[in-house]
C-alpha cells in the first residue's frame, strides 16, 4: 500500500488500510486546528479499528489544547510510539499525563520493528 499525505504539519503513510505511520515536521508547534486537520484524514482515510505508528523522528511541541485532543479520536485500537530521544519520551509522556483519564491503548518504543510487530498483534486481538 505505502501511500504518502502530506497535511499542513506533518506527514502520513498509509501502511495497510487501518494502519498509518505519522511524521510530524520538525520544529512544529501542534495546535487545535492541525489537530482536526489530522483527526479529520485519519477518519477519511483509514478503515476502523485503526492503528497508529508515531514516529517521533522529528522533534515538535503542542499547545495545551492540541496535547488534551490529539488522542481523543475514536475507532483507535492501538498506538505505538517511535522514540529515539529522551525529549521524544519526556513529550510522550506528559502526553499520557495530562490524558490519563482516557484509556489509550499506547505503547513507547525504540525500535521500529518491535513498534510495528506489537501493531499487528493489536490488529489481531479482538476488543
Amino acid at each position: 500500500m505505502n501511500k504518502s499525505y502530506k497535511l499542513s504539519f506533518c506527514q502520513i503513510k498509509i501502511l495497510k488500510p487501518n494502519l498509518a505511520e505519522v511524521i510530524v515536521d520538525e520544529g512544529v508547534i501542534v495546535n487545535e486546528i492541525m489537530v482536526d486537520e489530522y483527526h479529520d484524514f485519519l477518519l477519511s482515510n483509514l478503515q476502523k479499528p485503526m492503528l497508529l505508528f508515531i514516529n517521533k523522528k522529528n522533534s515538535y511541541s503542542y499547545t495545551y489544547g492540541a496535547l488534551k485532543t490529539i488522542a481523543h479520536i475514536d475507532n483507535i485500537k492501538g498506538m505505538a510510539i517511535l522514540v529515539k530521544t529522551s525529549a521524544a519520551l519526556l513529550s510522550t509522556e506528559t502526553l499520557l499525563e495530562v490524558n490519563k483519564d482516557r484509556k489509550i491503548n499506547l505503547k513507547i518504543f525504540h525500535e521500529n520493528d518491535e513498534a510495528l510487530n506489537w501493531l499487528n498483534i493489536q490488529e489481531n486481538i479482538c476488543i
